[in-house]
């Protein structure tokens, strides 16, 4: 359901404000599907309550996991989550809604069921690629029906085992068909060799992510070897885990800081995380904020000016990125992205053609952006269904009045709340009226 066009709030005087962010979709649908193959009962302690972890939550059941919310903490529900019966049968159809998450991760695990599953989802989910997971699927003997395409819907046909063994694919366009398999993997009968044809895997911190998480639930993982993961046949242990915040949906409040010249504060940064997020704090440093963290609060100052940059390997975090080199006073290249192509939507096409209406200046390259400087002015800023193109619309719009953007409510896929959190942290300026 698409929302009014939306006025970005506008900075007129330096923000001084202070942040919390919801908890880190990666983990929590991680956590969520190793809950469902897990040893025992399991708990996620203050998880993201968003449309594609509740997509999650909605697959999961209708593949036999128990998920019950309770009490926690915090405003959100804790999850409770049974794990999927041993034997258990199914005859299901699951929406994958436009969360890549779920259209990867799931199949590998509607594998292990004896039934039939079947995936479809958004319009746009029709046209992610998806032929690694289908392939991989079928290297490891589980048919697969329609989907010869690479694309969705199709139909996983499970007899209850996986087999396991080597199993060679191309993760080319995304880590998460690495990530998908691994997930499961030490339920294979015997284990798994992944190996990735390709010349690199985009994204290779959620691989890391991936790996680590599996390790501290007692899985062994092998990935001494470049492009090789190798797990053992095992059972996952039960856990009860607090999910850290978000750090990727942090990167356009701290972006903020540098937009506005002012400040922003978010409290309980890990000082040590699997998240791909934790890279701002290297990337905002090139474009002349001060960062800081003290005492679990990650703290950012804008500088006088954006500077320009040169960075790679932004993943997603590049919309924001971006957002930022389309405020720069020099020019910017972002490379070792052309795999965001295929993400919710061409991304790189995406924020050119919304940079440039704006009156930027951006071209794609083969593997990103270059960006120099021109100056901006209002206008519509489309979101194309995608999350992060959104949040990029309402950094230009903080510094650049009369931007609205098309489509707030897609922020809802990870943040629903990111609207009002927006309009909450524009209000905390340096200034003070008498």
């Amino acid at each position: 359901m698409t929302s009014a066009p939306w006025p970005a709030p506008f900075a007129a005087t330096p923000l001084d404000a202070t942040v919390t962010i919801p908890a880190s979709k990666s983990l929590t649908n991680r956590y969520l599907v190793l809950a469902a193959v897990a040893d025992g009962v399991c708990r996620l302690r203050a998880p993201l309550a968003s449309r594609d972890s509740d997509l999650m939550i909605q697959a999961l059941r209708a593949l036999g996991a128990g998920i019950q919310e309770v009490p926690g903490s915090g405003p959100v529900p804790d999850l409770v989550v049974t794990p999927i019966p041993a034997g258990h049968c199914v005859d299901a159809s699951v929406d994958c809604g436009l969360a890549g998450t779920v259209m990867r991760f799931v199949p590998p695990l509607a594998a292990l069921l004896s039934g039939e599953v079947t995936f479809d989802g958004d319009p746009a989910a029709r046209v992610r690629p998806m032929a690694p997971i289908v392939a991989a699927l079928a290297g490891l003997g589980v048919k697969v029906s329609d989907g010869a395409d690479g694309l969705m819907p199709f139909t996983v046909h499970g007899t209850g085992t996986v087999r396991g063994g080597h199993v060679a694919i191309d993760a080319g366009g995304s880590s998460q068909f690495v990530s998908a398999i691994l997930l499961v993997a030490a339920r294979f009968t015997q284990g798994l060799h992944l190996e990735h044809t390709g010349e690199s895997v985009p994204s290779v911190d959620h691989i890391s992510m991936t790996v680590q998480v599996l390790r501290s639930l007692g899985v062994t993982v092998d990935d001494s070897t470049p492009k090789h993961w190798i797990v053992a046949p095992g059972p996952i242990a039960a856990f009860d885990v607090v999910l850290e915040q978000d750090l990727s949906n942090a990167g356009p409040f701290l972006a903020a800081a540098l937009a506005s010249r002012g400040t922003v504060r978010i409290p309980n940064w890990p000082l040590n995380t699997t998240q791909v997020g934790d890279k701002w704090r290297e990337i905002l440093p090139q474009f002349g904020a001060t960062v800081s963290l003290d005492d679990g609060v990650l703290t950012v100052t804008g500088g006088p000016e954006i500077l320009g940059v040169d960075i790679a390997d932004t993943s997603e975090l590049a919309p924001s990125t971006a957002a930022l080199c389309a405020l720069a006073t020099g020019p910017s290249r972002l490379r070792g992205i052309a795999h965001l192509r295929g993400h919710e939507t061409d991304r790189l096409a995406a924020l050119v053609a919304e940079i440039n209406a704006l009156g930027g200046n951006a071209v794609e390259t083969p593997d990103g952006l270059i960006i120099n400087p021109a100056p901006l002015h209002g206008g519509v800023f489309h979101s194309y269904e995608d999350h992060r193109m959104a949040t990029a619309g309402a950094i230009i719009g903080l510094a650049v009045p009369g931007v609205t953007v098309e489509d707030i409510a897609t922020t809802a896929k990870t943040m629903p709340a990111f609207p009002q959190m927006w309009a909450d942290m524009v209000a905390q300026t340096t200034v003070t009226e008498a």
